[in-house]
């Protein structure tokens, strides 16, 4: 088995410390801990230190969730059936991890906005790449191009603020609850969508 890069081992480790404990509460020497590997390292390959890390680990994760994401809605030709099926996989994942963070982006991003301006930057790039994936998956499936934003945004929205009370409420309600709600308004949309192509094609 080829042996993973020391600067690999150590984003993987702060993802992980990220998703369980957040930013603030996360030190360098747990990090290199995490990674087996020596806390010079760490100003070896980041030289900007936690925050480099960090960074690093927001990158990795984001573009990780964007591919799972894809994964779950893209089987689905129904855009509803998708969304709600993706919400139903979260609920039984975090579930399943014992009520972990999914996803150290939002939950970062939420913590540090006002105090580390770079990694709040970071995290609104990952989130923006989400919105503009899923957009694009909706408008192949006929959404117009706001509505199909709007979606897509509005499903992160719930996700994230889904996954705060079923960490903080051990329970999957909230997300199976946002996804029934995120799955109506994909209903919505494709209606009118679907209204607005007929209208267009009716002969005068």
């Amino acid at each position: 088995m080829a042996r993973v890069k020391t600067d690999e081992r150590i984003v993987v480790a702060m993802t992980e410390l990220l998703r369980r404990q957040g930013y603030a509460a996360t030190g360098i020497k747990q990090v290199v801990d995490a990674a087996g590997a020596p806390i010079g390292s760490i100003y070896h390959h980041f030289s900007g230190g936690k925050r480099d890390v960090a960074a690093a680990a927001l990158r990795r994760s984001g573009a990780a969730y964007g591919e799972l994401v894809g994964m779950l809605l893209a089987p689905y030709d129904d855009i509803a059936e998708g969304i709600e099926a993706a919400f139903v996989s979260a609920s039984e994942t975090i579930a399943d991890s014992g009520w972990l963070n999914m996803c150290p982006v939002g939950t970062v991003a939420g913590e540090v906005a006002d105090t580390e301006p770079e990694l709040r930057t970071i995290a609104a790039e990952v989130i923006d790449g989400w919105v503009e994936q899923g957009s694009a998956l909706y408008r192949a499936r006929g959404l117009p191009d706001a509505d199909a934003h709007a979606l897509m945004l509005a499903v992160v929205a719930s996700l994230e603020g889904a996954f705060i009370l079923a960490r903080t409420q051990r329970s999957t309600a909230p997300i199976l609850a946002g996804g029934r709600a995120m799955g109506a308004f994909a209903r919505q949309l494709t209606a009118a969508a679907a209204n607005t192509r007929s209208d267009t094609a009716a002969p005068a």
